[in-house]
């Protein structure tokens, strides 16, 4: 254990070092190229603020509308249908949405259900097989002023709803 412990407090130096080696072995300038990223990150910060503040505001005032919880009790029957606990009605809808909102669900879902639940095991997969959708379009695609994303958002909704029906399948197959 704990050689473990000790490895894992050397990847980031190990690799940083790695790094710095690889750039001066091609013959690039690591410090002058670092100088210049970091110059530009203010600028980065300023230019996706807007669009993080949208989607927070977004997420809030979908959350507080009620809507959240229209679609919870709308998506309930379906998922009683298949057996599948109620608890991961919530992470399935917070998780294209907001990042740290679903892990402070998925947080409460352990904390009730227990950690070896069906609804903690589905919730965890749910959480490595979904992305925070809405986030992602707003911050990566405000950061470079994509603004025509006419399938976008269709495409990147079926990819969750297909990763959350896979995730609740692959649990129930395995335990």
């Amino acid at each position: 254990m704990n050689a473990i412990h000790y490895i894992s407090l050397l990847v980031i130096p190990v690799f940083l070092l790695a790094t710095v080696i690889y750039g001066v072995l091609r013959k690039v300038s690591v410090y002058d190229s670092f100088i210049s990223g970091a110059k530009e990150g203010p600028g980065i910060v300023l230019r996706i603020f807007p669009y993080l503040a949208a989607i927070f505001v977004a997420i809030k005032g979908f959350q507080a509308s009620g809507a959240f919880d229209l679609l919870k009790t709308a998506t309930e029957p379906v998922f009683s249908f298949f057996n599948v606990p109620l608890e991961v009605i919530s992470i399935s809808i917070i998780k294209p949405l907001s990042g740290s909102a679903s892990t402070a669900v998925f947080t409460d879902i352990v904390k009730t259900t227990g950690p070896d639940s069906l609804a903690t095991r589905i919730s965890a997969v749910i959480m490595g097989s979904a992305e925070t959708t809405f986030y992602v379009i707003a911050v990566y695609l405000g950061a470079v002023n994509i603004k025509k994303t006419r399938y976008l958002l269709p495409v990147c909704l079926a990819a969750d709803v297909i990763g959350i029906i896979v995730a609740i399948i692959t649990v129930k197959l395995i335990f």
